[in-house]
């Protein structure tokens, strides 16, 4: 296969290419999250300790040491100010931990470049399942938790896949965009780290929106991440059901930006060689 040739950038090559290539995604993704702990005393049960321990922490001091309330006028526990923060700093470490590891995701990978032929797309594919899978630890973490220190879990939790799935299509979107930048571009990477830090403060994650002036909640509805933190947080801990209309509008937009980023890759690919 040509490195320089054209590649199909139709929605139905990539679905095709998902179903042709399952076994390798799958292969690739276990072997990126063993080799990750590999060497490691516990190894592969960090994934489980980490969320517990900083779901502790983040317990104590919030319920303990600050006290903290989300909002005065509604009733909480004295864990939920953590649970709801919790729900935020997951929907954040999902997008953070695809889209810092985005810009080397090629680099690292020069002789599925250069020497095989590899399907390089798939490459953001096993990134976002290797981070899917940290961060539904996390979410496993929550439910367990809420269920203990809340007596229940509301019905509602069912609606969450449908929150998440067009959240993954949307970062895969933007890992596909970044990847492909971070072949001609190699200091595309510190600035990923810093805006992805930025977008940690200014996604509702420590404070509610309603907590902001008007004007800015204007703004900050501009973030994708809002979205998707306040319906997670009203379908795990609120127990409400989605805004459906806002669920099927954010989905729309989310494929839109999944299929840009897809077709950004396949057209700049073919220069990757050149650059490598």
């Amino acid at each position: 296969m040509n490195p320089n040739a054209n590649h199909s950038t139709s929605l139905g090559s990539l679905v095709k290419g998902l179903r042709s290539h399952w076994d390798l995604i799958m292969q690739m993704t276990s072997r990126e999250i063993i080799g990750r702990y590999k060497g490691s005393f516990i190894g592969i049960l960090w994934p489980f300790l980490y969320p517990i321990m900083m779901l502790f922490v983040y317990t104590f001091v919030f319920s303990v040491v600050f006290q903290a309330r989300w909002v005065d006028s509604v009733p909480e526990s004295k864990t939920q100010f953590a649970f709801i923060m919790f729900v935020g700093m997951l929907i954040h470490g999902l997008f953070a931990e695809v889209v810092n590891k985005a810009p080397g995701i090629v680099l690292s990978n020069i002789n599925y470049v250069k020497k095989v032929v590899f399907p390089l797309e798939m490459l953001s594919v096993i990134n976002l399942f290797e981070g899917l899978f940290h961060s539904l630890i996390g979410f496993i973490v929550l439910i367990v938790a809420l269920s203990i220190f809340n007596n229940s879990l509301s019905w509602t939790i069912i609606f969450f896949p449908l929150i998440l799935l067009p959240y993954l299509l949307f970062i895969l979107g933007i890992a596909w965009i970044i990847a492909s930048l971070g072949v001609f571009i190699r200091d595309i990477g510190q600035v990923v780290s810093v805006l992805t830090t930025v977008l940690l403060f200014l996604s509702p994650v420590f404070y509610s929106k309603s907590a902001l002036p008007k004007n800015f909640q204007e703004w900050m509805d501009l973030n994708p991440l809002t979205f998707v933190i306040e319906q997670s947080r009203n379908v795990l801990i609120w127990g409400k059901m989605p805004d459906w209309g806002l669920l099927c509008a954010y989905t729309l937009g989310a494929i839109v930006v999944m299929w840009l980023g897809y077709i950004w890759f396949q057209k700049t690919r073919k220069g990757f060689a050149d650059v490598l």
